[in-house]
């Protein structure tokens, strides 16, 4: 499979590379080390030919996009596609807590907002940090408890930036089908970005949402096609899924799968990787790194032959649905 094939967004003109790199880890790396090895990682992808690049407020409290500002200075605006979100503000405190998985810069908290108001505000100054004046894809992020908000107040505010030219594709980001799925039949979607949720140990996108998306032309971006790090791992003790320790369950469905790549020599993280690509409706898959060696193998992985036979075996086992599509 060739990571650098391009895939289109929807019906947009907006194209993206198969593999894209994911700036979450950008914003949860230990601050003394984020910035050079995101630069670096930014600067790999690059080098591979990789094009398309995801990031966020959220992530690191808006350290993740000032990353990317310094690590795309200079290159050819028009030689890649740039991805950020909408619906987390960035507010000045005297001292932020850490939220979730992501370190805070200092003096700084995450807040949802998903008005009109608030999300014109968000990508403003996301334009700043990236030091940009247009993205490719705008997308909602994680608006799970507001779903009238984002899709009253949000959508409509990014399909003005939409025909204003300052962002190609409107897009929803979120850890669930569902809403994605209801999103989708409300309102008119480029893309949705869905992490964890079709991987090889959680197909949960298979039945309604991917069909959905294939049969209204929207793509699907796959975020967390590791699973936060259970399939990219020797699948020993301590291993995280959703971010969390990995369930003795889980665990047994991975080393099973593992089997039967060790029984084709394949790697866990190429059928990993390989696997949500071949579904017709996702466009691209966009692993997280914090390295250029990560980043390396994430092409590496992609580009792996792997046999049908290893596929077939995984099907036979009843380790995948039959009528998951496979490469």
């Amino acid at each position: 499979m060739n990571p650098l094939n391009k895939a289109k967004i929807g019906s947009t003109g907006v194209m993206v590379s198969r593999l894209g790199v994911g700036g979450a880890p950008f914003g949860s790396m230990p601050i003394e080390d984020a910035q050079r090895s995101s630069i670096e990682s930014i600067g790999k992808g690059l080098e591979l030919g990789i094009s398309y690049f995801d990031t966020a407020p959220f992530y690191g409290a808006g350290r993740s996009e000032r990353y990317y500002a310094q690590g795309l200075a200079g290159v050819d605006r028009d030689s890649y596609v740039l991805s950020t979100k909408v619906g987390r503000v960035l507010n000045p405190v005297d001292a932020a807590p850490g939220q979730d998985i992501f370190r805070e810069l200092p003096q700084m908290e995450v807040a949802f907002d998903f008005s009109r108001d608030g999300v014109l505000r968000s990508f403003e100054e996301s334009l700043k940090r990236l030091e940009l004046d247009r993205v490719d894809i705008l997308l909602i992020h994680d608006p799970d408890d507001f779903h009238h908000q984002a899709v009253n107040e949000a959508f409509p505010a990014l399909a003005d930036l939409r025909s204003q030219g300052v962002i190609g594709a409107i897009g929803a980001g979120m850890n669930f089908c569902e809403p994605l799925a209801q999103f989708g039949r409300e309102a008119d979607f480029d893309c949705f970005l869905l992490a964890g949720r079709y991987t090889l140990l959680d197909q949960s996108g298979l039945d309604d949402l991917l069909p959905l998306c294939e049969e209204r032309g929207m793509s699907v971006i796959l975020g967390g096609p590791y699973n936060s790090g259970v399939l990219a791992s020797d699948l020993g003790e301590g291993t995280t899924y959703f971010y969390q320790s990995t369930p003795p369950e889980v665990l047994e469905q991975a080393r099973k799968i593992m089997a039967v790549c060790n029984r084709h020599d394949v790697p866990l993280k190429a059928a990993a990787l390989q696997f949500g690509l071949a579904h017709p409706a996702v466009a691209a898959t966009i692993p997280g790194a914090v390295s250029t060696a990560e980043v390396q193998e994430n092409f590496d992985m992609v580009s792996y032959t792997i046999p049908a036979a290893l596929w077939a075996e995984l099907k036979h086992e009843g380790l995948l649905p039959e009528n998951a599509p496979v490469p």
